[in-house]
């Protein structure tokens, strides 16, 4: 653990050109437990899947048992040890791939290593698209806390919703309370000014259920509560963002 310490504490160039990127294919590989110890360092317990999910998911896609889901887990390497990591599902049944999670030790996150791993995970998830459904991506979505300083930017691109609804992730132990984020919706078929509820309903339904692996999401009181919050809506738009209190 030190000695992992010390790697991630070196100076890194200030070009990206040295750090790696590949993609995780085997619950064995050493460099799963790097990145889930970059998680843990970068989103609290009620936010992170457990080890053992991540273990599954890989095991399940080396054994070639998946159909229309497809999970990844890509790792950015510096001089053999872990510098980031970025995880999705792509979801045959509604053409999307959900961003899981990014994150990077504090050393790279100028580099341009987030960036990187976002395009790679959303290239996979468009070669997922024409291999699984035969039909281009429909559109990228991930969960944000709404105090991510990233969201504002994000917000600004044409094809970004960042959308108006309250969006919790479940419960991911026991012990826990479902988590409050926002939602967004990366169109890739052109712009959208608005997503329509009966489509934004499936979607939900689909990370929950197959995702987050939730066995009857309607039967939970939070899932039922997003859907009512969407009761006697055509669509869903763009969530309004407070405005900025820097100066």
């Amino acid at each position: 653990m030190s000695n992992s310490q010390e790697q991630r504490s070196a100076p890194i160039s200030k070009t990206s050109s040295t750090i790696s990127i590949r993609e995780l294919e085997e619950p064995g590989d050493p460099a799963l437990l790097e990145a889930y110890a970059i998680l843990e360092e970068t989103f609290r317990r009620g936010e992170r899947v457990a080890l053992r999910d991540w273990i599954g998911s890989l095991t399940e896609k080396s054994s070639s048992v998946l159909t229309d889901l497809s999970w990844h887990l890509f790792v950015a390497e510096y001089n053999g040890k872990v510098v980031g990591l970025a995880s999705g599902t792509y979801l045959g049944n509604v053409n999307i791939g959900v961003v899981g999670y990014l994150a990077s030790t504090p050393e790279v996150r100028s580099k341009g290593t987030g960036t990187r791993l976002r395009k790679r995970l959303r290239k996979s998830f468009e070669l997922d698209a024409q291999r699984i459904v035969s039909r281009p991506l429909e559109a990228v979505i991930g969960e944000v806390s709404a105090n991510n300083p990233w969201l504002r930017s994000l917000a600004r691109r044409p094809e970004v919703l960042v959308l108006d609804f309250p969006y919790f992730q479940p419960r991911l132990y026991e012990d826990d309370v479902p988590s409050p984020f926002v939602l967004y919706y990366e169109s890739m078929q052109g712009a959208r000014e608005s997503i329509p509820v009966a489509e934004l309903s499936k979607i939900l339904y689909a990370v929950w259920r197959r995702i987050y692996r939730i066995s009857r999401p309607l039967d939970q009181a939070v899932f039922r509560t997003m859907l009512a919050s969407l009761e006697h809506r055509d669509s869903v738009g763009r969530r309004p963002l407070a405005k900025s209190t820097k100066a």
